[in-house]
């Protein structure tokens, strides 16, 4: 049913809380995980931005690389993808371009004026995405 499923990681045990279910449904239907973090990088002034860029990408790819070789232990096929960008639009894109079937993302479940004003990633990304998605609330106690 489902050859490639995309994990959109951002560094946050809130983001890997859908990791159990998304490896569990690549086991049972022999896909693949594909995690991707995508970097970003706060450049401050006198920072030089490319070096800020650089550092933010070292850091995400260490990141997916340390989940992949956990996901790969437990018995699954897993590929670590790291984007530099807006969260939403290098989700979306690699959808399309990385042959992508589903999308598992962990959600805050925010209500009210805070979902207003702060909105989430994954909630942006239902809105627009051509695949299904399957989304898990994180337990209650996880800081994003």
């Amino acid at each position: 049913m489902y050859r490639r499923i995309l994990v959109p990681l951002d560094g946050s045990a809130l983001a890997e809380a859908v990791l159990p279910h998304a490896q569990e449904l690549a086991r049972s239907c022999g896909a693949e995980l594909v995690l991707l973090r995508v970097a970003f990088a706060t450049i401050f002034p006198k920072a030089d931005p490319i070096q800020a860029q650089v550092a933010a990408i070292q850091e995400a790819e260490a990141y997916v690389d340390t989940l992949a070789k956990r996901v790969q232990r437990e018995g699954v096929k897993v590929e670590a993808k790291v984007r530099f960008g807006d969260p939403v639009e290098e989700i979306l894109d690699h959808v399309t371009w990385g042959l992508i079937d589903l999308i598992g993302m962990a959600t805050h479940g925010r209500t009210g004026l805070k979902r207003w004003v702060l909105g989430s990633v994954a909630e942006h990304v239902l809105r627009r995405t051509p695949v299904p998605m399957l989304l898990v609330r994180a337990p209650a106690p996880v800081e994003p």
